[in-house]
């Protein structure tokens, strides 16, 4: 799938539980704002439990099974793995964001896959999800970059809308992220496609 498809695909799901999506990513975005503001330790500790419950809900939108917002807390189910995989790609980033800004962005696309897997696959320890993620999107790097860029125009309505337009661009976004996820996913269980 090419990029304006992937958008596509997200509007089509993202159109069918619109208002729960919005409730679920501003809980989402309030939290992480309220515990970073905090302390930013706070932001660690919650990141990667709220990003895990995040994917589950992504992952029932893309399956379109009724999603709610508890579902975005599933991921302190699973607290210290979920913790584990979030400072570790926290870790990694900033460690390559030390050599400049570009490996460092590489790096975060390398990892932005870790919680789809991780939701998909329990038995996987927070580093054999991280390595999984570095997997499945070596060679796709451009076609990731491609996706977000092709929100540009939407991520400078949300700037000059003071954040209000973020209320419709973020379930968007992070619906597209999930599409693009199941892609890869379905390339990888069909290279012939």
């Amino acid at each position: 799938m090419n990029s304006a498809q992937i958008r596509a695909e997200a509007r089509r799901l993202m159109g069918l539980q619109m208002g729960m999506l919005i409730l679920v990513l501003l809980i989402y975005s309030v939290m992480m704002s309220a515990a970073s503001s905090i302390l930013n330790i706070g932001s660690l500790l919650i990141y990667g439990p709220l990003s895990l419950g995040l994917a589950k809900v992504l992952l029932s939108v893309l399956k379109e099974e009724k999603i709610d917002v508890e579902m975005l807390f599933s991921g302190f189910q699973d607290f210290s793995r979920s913790l584990v995989a979030g400072l570790l790609i926290g870790i990694y980033v900033l460690l390559w964001s030390l050599l400049l800004i570009v490996p460092g962005i590489i790096a975060a696309f390398s990892y932005s896959m870790t919680f789809f897997i991780m939701e998909e696959n329990p038995q996987l320890s927070a580093q054999e999800a991280i390595e999984a993620s570095k997997h499945m999107i070596y060679g796709h790097k451009w076609r990731l970059f491609d996706l977000w860029l092709s929100f540009i125009g939407w991520f400078i309505l949300c700037l000059f809308s003071f954040g209000v337009a973020l209320i419709y661009v973020a379930p968007y976004f992070h619906t597209a992220l999930a599409v693009f996820y199941a892609d890869l996913k379905q390339a990888q269980l069909n290279p012939a496609l």
